[in-house]
């Protein structure tokens, strides 16, 4: 039962990353519905999903940080373009309190596989109907992939992206707020 409803999720994000993705190939931004000043980073803070060894992490870890949290999928093209530049921006913002952390709505086995294939060096969350739940309470109101949330020190949410993102514009979001730090 629960893989069916996986895969029913599945099968509907897929639909909904078409139009993230053709968005992203116009160029123009895929809209959320929901103003960024009405979202609350609590639901994220309150999630507990497991990572690619099956042990529960609670997100709030991460809390205090500049955080980046990316839904995303293997089978998503828009996903696997801009995952080599967040691991960029990890590597050069890491140590100034910048984190990324990838949720990946997939099958484990195909996560552990394209992490190993281009090195990703943030933690890497398996999703499930949790982390769907997650994403449109996030703000992800179509249900598409890529999406990303970026959430400042303070844990309030400052900006969300469906649709890829490149290094320029994160970069453009992310500096200012570790500067403020």
């Amino acid at each position: 039962m629960k893989k069916t409803l996986l895969i029913t999720a599945i099968i509907a994000l897929l639909g909904a990353s078409y139009y993230g993705y053709q968005s992203y190939i116009g160029h123009e931004q895929a809209s959320t519905n929901t103003p960024v000043a009405a979202l609350s980073s609590e639901s994220i803070f309150k999630a507990r999903l497991p990572d690619l060894a099956g042990v529960r992490q609670p997100l709030a870890q991460w809390r205090g940080k500049v955080l980046v949290v990316n839904f995303w999928a293997t089978w998503c093209p828009p996903c696997r373009q801009e995952i080599p530049e967040f691991i960029q921006l990890q590597k050069q913002f890491g140590g100034q309190g910048l984190q990324f952390v990838g949720i990946a709505l997939d099958e484990k086995a195909k996560i552990q596989s394209y992490v190993d294939e281009v090195g990703i060096n943030y933690p890497i969350l398996v999703g499930d109907l949790e982390a769907v739940a997650l994403s449109q309470a996030s703000g992800n109101r179509m249900g598409g992939l890529p999406y990303t949330v970026i959430i400042d020190q303070q844990g309030k949410i400052i900006a969300t992206e469906l649709g890829g993102l490149n290094k320029q514009k994160l970069s453009a979001i992310i500096e200012p707020l570790l500067q403020n730090h």
